[in-house]
């Protein structure tokens, strides 16, 4: 593993531009920033500041139109396809708003599912899926499908499979969209949890409550960074 401090995101002059007929729409304009290993960052921005498509690129899901993207020290930017499926699976655990599970299949084998795809053996990927399970406390409801699960539960699952490649980084979109807010609060410090272990964590959000968690604020506005500041202050 890398140092402490190295650097697992780093983009310069990051631009994505979409062809709409005759207009040209600029989602992200010059985007040029670092996060280091251990960094707990929220990305903030009203509704067309660019905040899902700058998590697009930083996700390996999309490519920049123009500048360049680091992801732990290679460069995704210049990648194709193959290439991005490749580093997205290996280097990205992704928390989604809506626990993207599969409804037939047990947490035990939702877990397992990015394991699969990278053709770990069957047994090495059974015991890392228990092992990230037992990391988000859902070790006796691993044999439980998601319809069986709390919402909470289920949001539980998600981040143990995004856990279970030993990721670069965690990226969180929206975790606690679909939750009330007490369980909202146990993700929350779950995901604090998992940053004290050790884990690098990009968390988009439009609620302040939930921002207040991390210790770096990125704001975004019409595809820019508004503000980027460490945070003196964390939640009440």
């Amino acid at each position: 593993m890398s140092e402490n401090n190295s650097v697992v995101i780093k983009t310069e002059d990051l631009w994505k531009t979409y062809h709409m007929g005759s207009e040209d729409v600029h989602a992200l304009r010059g985007i040029t920033l670092e996060i280091r290993r251990n960094e707990y960052v929220a990305v903030m921005g009203p509704s067309g500041s660019g905040k899902s498509t700058f998590m697009n690129l930083l996700g390996c899901l999309d490519t920049p139109t123009r500048g360049a993207y680091h992801l732990n020290g290679k460069l995704a930017s210049a990648m194709n396809d193959d290439e991005l499926a490749l580093i997205r699976n290996k280097e990205i655990g992704f928390v989604f708003q809506t626990f993207n599970l599969l409804p037939r299949a047990t947490a035990l084998h939702n877990v397992e599912l990015p394991l699969i795809y990278n053709g770990t053996p069957a047994a090495e990927r059974k015991e890392s899926a228990k092992l990230a399970l037992r990391e988000v406390d859902l070790e006796d409801r691993m044999m439980h499908k998601p319809n069986e699960l709390s919402g909470g539960e289920r949001q539980r699952v998600a981040i143990a499979r995004a856990l279970v490649n030993n990721p670069s980084i965690i990226l969180a979109d929206e975790p606690t969209g679909n939750l009330d807010s007490v369980t909202s609060q146990d993700i929350m410090t779950l995901l604090d949890r998992l940053h004290q272990r050790g884990n690098t964590i990009l968390l988009v959000t439009h609620e302040n409550d939930i921002a207040a968690y991390a210790h770096r604020l990125i704001r975004l506005r019409d595809g820019k960074i508004e503000l980027d500041q460490p945070k003196t202050s964390t939640r009440s």
